[in-house]
Parts: structure tokens; sequence; C-alpha cells
């Protein structure tokens, strides 16, 4: 197996940015995304957001493309909240996503801002280039 030593943060909304991701499911959907990422092969750092969008701090390997990488993880989180979450919701994310890169330096950084979302939108303590989505 190749070395690798690739960080990444994306942030991706919920369909016209409703508030639709509950607390009922929130800590669901967060082990959703991780259960897929790590099946795709990446490593979760960590997993957060709020009502209408979600943070992921990952490393994902070389050999998957980042567009199928995060594809494959929305389709999936979709798809398992309308059929075993919360049935008849009618839930989809929104096709856009964004995607920065960072160096190990900042792990520890990025992980503290997506684990304090809720902190952060409340108290409107935003980063722009980690909630930009297009």
């Amino acid at each position: 197996m190749p070395y690798w030593s690739l960080y990444y943060h994306f942030v991706w909304g919920v369909k016209h940015r409703l508030p639709l991701i509950l607390p009922t499911f929130e800590k669901q959907l967060h082990s959703a995304v991780a259960a897929k990422a790590i099946e795709l092969g990446a490593t979760v750092h960590a997993v957060g957001g709020i009502e209408d969008h979600i943070h992921l701090a990952v490393s994902v390997p070389p050999k998957i493309p980042l567009a199928r990488f995060i594809g494959e993880v929305k389709g999936n989180t979709s798809h398992f909240i309308n059929h075993v979450i919360e049935p008849g919701l009618g839930f989809s994310w929104q096709a856009d996503y964004g995607v920065v890169s960072f160096g190990e330096k900042d792990l520890p950084f990025v992980v503290r801002y997506v684990h304090g979302q809720r902190n952060h939108h409340c108290r409107g303590r935003e980063i722009d280039k980690l909630e930009k989505v297009e």
C-alpha cells in the first residue's frame, strides 16, 4: 500500500437548506456518514453540523476521486434517512458541496471546528472558507 497523508474538510447542505436534520436522528446520521466514509477506505476525523448542513473532516485515499467519494457518502446517507430513519420525510441533499484541503498541523483546529458547529452558528463565528458550498 502506498503512503499517503491527505486531509480534507467537506461541507454540504440539505436541499434548499431546509432544517431537516432533526435532533432525533442527528447522531445516527453522523454515524452513517462516518460508516460510509470508512467503508470507502477513508479515515474519519470528525463529523458535525446543524439542522441544515453537515461537515466532515476526513482523510480520503488518493485512489478515490473526491467527487465520487462525496457522491457516495451523500447518496448513501439520504437513502438511509428516507428508508430507515424517517420514511416519508422526502429528504435530499443539495447537489453541490464544498471541499478544502488542509495540512496535518491544522487537523486539531478543523476537528474542533467541525465538532463545535452549533456553537459557531449560534455565536456567528463561522469560518467562510469552511462553510462555502458553491
